[in-house]
């Protein structure tokens, strides 16, 4: 049997391993992937260091892959041998509870998740229900591609979330806030960046891409914003973020973790001031934010690392070591 490399986690907070394994056999509707880029999310940090509590161990985690098919299992439509496909965090819903029918299958119960419940993208070969993948428009590069698969589908769907804030707040301004400030600036909304306080070089990053203004999270930004989007795990800033907004603003919780939102005073939300979260996306997402991306155009800032440094490249995520999104190539 043939075989493929991977990076594979056996225990949280353990590093991660590499590894021989045969390569894996698409199965009636499923894709074999021969993966060219898989960028690393903060979604990959949360499961790596055991903030997400039930992955499939061992696992391959990354959940930001594009690459190539080169094999369909039974009875597969979709896509043909050769096509260049995106595969994101959604991985399969089972299509007949109350979310699946009424457009929330981001919701279902059964939802399994790339790179968590099922083996993702840290590997030379990754299968995937081709229900759930994507074609990837042709301006892209693969390694630019990847990141958005989850920071710019899970970023768009925040976005969407804010409604039609006109003065926008993003709060962590990593992989997902710096292509979503695009989106944002290209619909015509003003863009105020919150980073680490002290983070100069990121606040000249966020300007860069159009942000009005830019500042550390313990800042207040000069004009009340419409909507803020919360993109760093850390529960303290939602009341920072309602105390920044406007009335009958809207706090939008973009991670699938965060740490413990702490207490507030009631005046705080008060006057129509409202907090969401967002969980996953839909494929309904992917299909409209892959024809907007590139009519922006989006443009991602990427840090290329090959698989072998997995480890690393998650611990530079970790200590925010870069700008942008980190990306790992197989070079194939």
């Amino acid at each position: 049997m043939e075989k493929m490399k991977a990076m594979v986690l056996h225990a949280p907070r353990a590093p991660l391993m590499l590894e021989e394994r045969d390569l894996p056999k698409p199965m009636a509707g499923q894709i074999l992937v021969r993966v060219s880029a898989c960028a690393v999310c903060r979604t990959d940090l949360h499961v790596v260091d055991g903030d997400l509590t039930e992955p499939k161990l061992p696992l391959v985690p990354g959940h930001e892959i594009i690459g190539q098919v080169t094999e369909l299992g039974d009875g597969t439509i979709g896509f043909n041998r050769g096509d260049r496909v995106g595969v994101p965090w959604l991985g399969y819903t089972c299509g007949e509870c109350q979310f699946c029918v009424s457009d929330q299958e981001n919701l279902c119960p059964e939802a399994q998740f790339t790179g968590y419940s099922i083996d993702g993208g840290f590997a030379e070969f990754t299968v995937a229900d081709a229900r759930f993948c994507f074609p990837i428009p042709d301006a892209y590069s693969d390694h630019d591609a990847a990141p958005l698969m989850c920071a710019g589908l899970i970023g768009y769907r925040s976005l969407r979330a804010a409604g039609k804030a006109r003065r926008l707040g993003l709060y962590g301004f990593g992989a997902a806030a710096h292509v979503i400030a695009q989106v944002a600036v290209h619909q015509g909304r003003d863009v105020f960046a919150f980073t680490k306080p002290g983070d100069n070089a990121g606040q000249e990053f966020a300007k860069r891409l159009g942000a009005e203004w830019a500042g550390g999270s313990d800042s207040s930004p000069r004009k009340l914003l419409d909507a803020a989007i919360i993109f760093a795990p850390v529960g303290a800033l939602v009341p920072a973020a309602l105390r920044a907004v406007n009335k009958g603003g809207t706090v939008v919780c973009a991670g699938i973790h965060m740490s413990d939102i702490p207490s507030f005073p009631y005046k705080d939300l008060w006057e129509e001031r409202q907090i969401k979260s967002v969980a996953n996306l839909t494929r309904q997402d992917g299909l409209e934010f892959l024809k907007v991306a590139p009519a922006v155009p989006v443009k991602t800032s990427t840090h290329l690392y090959p698989l072998e440094h997995a480890n690393q490249a998650l611990d530079d995520l970790r200590q925010g070591r870069f700008e942008g999104a980190a990306v790992l190539t197989t070079g194939t």
